[in-house]
């Protein structure tokens, strides 16, 4: 920032970059979601996959997008830049709105219920799941109040402490499971191309929730050593090791339960199929592996969540188009903490007012719709600026943009035929903030820089 107020520190590098997004996205998803993909494949092991491979790749055009917008803007705020220049300054508002009040905050007060419920189940506690959430949360404010690095550090301990096992369980179940799984791609009798298409689609649908998260690396963009190189890479590296590690994971799981088994696992409830196939390779020790892999997943998610979003209040507000003290950085952190300490006050309040149920759908419908929008920007950044230099190019851009345009649009309509009620309350928040912004904020830029 200028006139001698301090700016953000350049602390994070590839490595912490990796770890940051593979911290966010990996979480207890991988455990328990192919379960109800093979369901929606009819317990066909090649096309669950299939789904994994898809999910992966479709992730990986949108990251690839978002590094292309990162690297020519590598501005603290991420989505929140881009919707402002590609589109309306109220369109960067409202998703920084909505990340305020629901889609951020809920998302951390949901993977923070989630950690204290596998926290209280392992260890059978009597303690109030709610408080170890917002302990949990108030921790991790805490931890990154103090420095970028400090979180960066934490995050890198935690990524790399969660994935060990996950490869362990991996690699165990590739060379060493004794099952034959069949990987054809043969439909259900009866069903034709068409009923193929849907049935792998809806499937990609859940799998794709395992890789959330792809769109957070950018919104620390500004803290980045080199961003122009380092952005890019991160964001490729982190999705295709995350594709890798999900595809493998479950083949592994094929490898390790016989097939029989994984229909009784599910048709009885039990959809943590990890958990199952840990118990088979090493008894009761891998069913206690597995459980503290997941608290470990959950714990650094949050992590990065807490760290991450933050960097968006910032750059809403050092627009002139938000509550000013947001804008705010540390004199010696560097970090922006107000908005850190106001990001954890309503996911405490969050957490209090919701279950995790409650929570994940509603947080669910807005970020897609903001994520598709800011991935087809990058159509609407080429034609409005055609010289702007970019570091780094979306390769087969139109190919590439509408195919994660079109896939991030099934999941959103998914969304809104399977949960209509929920995502009509999900799409009050956006729709609030453009009211807001209209009434408040519209025109504090002007005011800020008269």
């Amino acid at each position: 920032m200028n006139g001698g107020l301090p700016g953000f520190k350049k602390e994070i590098g590839l490595f912490s970059g990796i770890n940051i997004l593979v911290g966010i996205i990996i979480g207890s998803g991988v455990f328990y979601l192919g379960a109800y993909i093979l369901l929606d494949v009819n317990m066909s092991m090649g096309y669950a996959l299939l789904a994994w491979t898809i999910g992966g790749i479709v992730s990986l055009l949108g990251g690839i997008c978002l590094a292309e917008l990162g690297a020519m803007n590598p501005k603290a705020g991420g989505t929140y830049v881009y919707l402002s220049e590609a589109y309306h300054p109220v369109l960067g508002f409202s998703n920084e709105w909505t990340g305020m009040f629901l889609s951020g905050a809920g998302s951390n007060a949901a993977v923070a219920i989630a950690f204290a419920t596998a926290v209280v189940n392992l260890g059978n506690f009597s303690i109030n799941i709610k408080f170890i959430a917002v302990v949990a949360i108030v921790v991790l404010s805490a931890v990154n109040y103090f420095g970028v690095k400090f979180g960066a550090l934490v995050q890198n301990i935690f990524t790399v402490s969660k994935v060990i096992p996950l490869v362990l369980i991996l690699l165990w179940g590739i060379f060493g499971g004794t099952q034959s799984p069949d990987l054809s791609l043969t439909a259900p009798a009866g069903t034709g191309f068409g009923g193929i298409v849907t049935m792998v689609a809806l499937a990609v649908v859940i799998s794709m929730w395992a890789y959330e998260g792809w769109a957070n690396l950018n919104t620390v963009a500004e803290e980045i050593k080199e961003p122009q190189k380092n952005l890019p890479r991160a964001i490729i590296i982190a999705l295709s090791f995350i594709t890798v590690i999900y595809v493998a994971f479950n083949f592994a799981i094929f490898r390790i339960l016989p097939a029989g088994s994984i229909k009784s696992f599910i048709d009885g409830g039990q959809v943590y199929l990890g958990t199952e196939a840990a118990g088979v390779i090493f008894g009761r020790a891998g069913f206690i592996l597995v459980a503290v892999t997941m608290m470990i997943s959950m714990f650094g998610s949050l992590n990065g969540c807490i760290l991450a979003f933050p960097r968006s209040y910032y750059a809403v507000s050092a627009d002139g188009h938000f509550i000013p003290a947001f804008g705010l950085l540390h004199p010696k952190y560097h970090t922006p903490y107000v908005a850190i300490i106001a990001q954890c006050v309503i996911s405490i309040i969050l957490v209090m007012l919701r279950n995790l149920g409650q929570l994940t759908a509603l947080v669910v419908f807005a970020s897609i719709l903001y994520k598709m929008m800011t991935v087809f920007s990058v159509l609407i950044y080429r034609k409005k600026q055609p010289d702007r230099p970019r570091p780094y190019k979306v390769p087969l851009t139109y190919v590439t943009v509408i195919i994660a345009t079109l896939s991030l649009l099934g999941l959103l309509l998914n969304v809104l035929v399977g949960d209509p009620t929920t995502s009509i309350i999900g799409l009050a928040v956006p729709i609030s903030g453009v009211i807001a912004y209209f009434l408040f904020f519209s025109g504090k830029k002007k005011q800020a820089s008269a």
